[in-house]
C-alpha cells in the first residue's frame, strides 16, 4: 500500500474497519495514524492508534488475542481502511468474538460465519473427543465409515431434488455439508481451502489474487 494515497482526517487518523478474512464478519471499528499502518504492514499485526491513551494500540499485546493480517485495502476515496485478519482470540473487550453483538436489526447468519463456527466445533470435537459426540464417534468408526455417510447424504439429496422437494433438499443438503466439513477436518483442509480454490477458478479477469 502506499501510504501517500491515505487521506488522514485533522488528528492524523484514518478509521481502520477489521474483519475476518474467513468469513467476511467484521469485527472491529478502530483508528490508525501513519505508524499505526507502517507497522501493522510490516509485522502483519493488527495495530492502531489508541485515541483515549494516545498512543499505539497493537491488537492481542496485554490480551494475547492478537489478529494475523492478510490484507490491507484502501477505499476508493482513500479515508478509509480495511484491515482482514485471522484473530486468535475474540476482537471485543468484553470476551465477545466481534465488537458487534448487539444487534438492533437481527439479520440471517451469512453462510462463512456459520461454516466457520460449525468447522470450528467439528476441530473441537475431534481433538477432545467428548463422550456422546457424534463427530467423536464418527471418527473413531474411521475415515470409511464417513466417507460412507458422504455417499448416503449425497444419495438423498438427489432423491429430493428428484422429487421436486425444496425442503426435503435443504436438510439433506445440509447433512451433506455438514458430513464434508468432517472429511475436510480429518484431512487437515477447511472451509477456507476450498474458498480459496473456487476463487482461483471463478474469480474476475484482473481481480486480486486469493490469500
Amino acid at each position: 500500500m502506499d501510504l501517500s494515497q491515505v487521506k488522514f482526517d485533522e488528528q492524523g487518523l484514518v478509521p481502520v474497519v477489521v474483519q475476518d478474512a474467513k468469513t467476511g464478519e467484521v469485527l472491529t471499528l478502530a483508528y490508525a495514524n501513519r505508524e499505526a499502518l507502517e507497522e501493522t504492514l510490516r509485522t502483519r499485526r493488527s495495530t492502531f492508534y489508541s485515541r483515549s491513551r494516545k498512543t499505539l494500540w497493537r491488537k492481542g499485546e496485554t490480551s494475547g488475542n492478537i489478529q494475523e493480517v492478510v490484507e490491507v485495502l484502501l477505499d476508493c476515496d482513500g479515508d478509509a481502511v480495511v484491515y482482514r485478519v485471522l484473530p486468535h482470540g475474540p476482537a471485543c473487550h468484553t470476551g465477545e468474538r466481534s465488537c458487534f453483538h448487539r444487534p438492533l436489526l437481527p439479520g440471517e447468519p451469512s453462510l462463512g460465519f456459520v461454516l466457520s463456527q460449525v468447522f470450528s466445533t467439528i476441530q473441537e470435537r475431534l481433538k477432545t473427543l467428548p463422550e456422546g459426540s457424534y463427530v467423536a464417534k464418527l471418527h473413531q468408526a474411521g475415515l470409511d465409515r464417513i466417507l460412507k455417510k458422504i455417499g448416503e447424504e449425497a444419495g438423498e439429496v438427489i432423491i429430493a431434488a428428484k422429487n421436486q422437494n425444496p425442503e426435503e433438499v435443504r436438510w439433506e443438503a445440509t447433512d451433506l455439508l455438514f458430513h464434508l466439513l468432517i472429511v475436510l477436518a480429518e484431512l487437515g483442509l477447511g472451509p477456507e481451502d476450498l474458498a480459496r480454490t473456487l476463487w482461483e477458478r471463478h474469480r474476475p479477469p484482473g481481480g486480486p489474487a486469493p490469500n
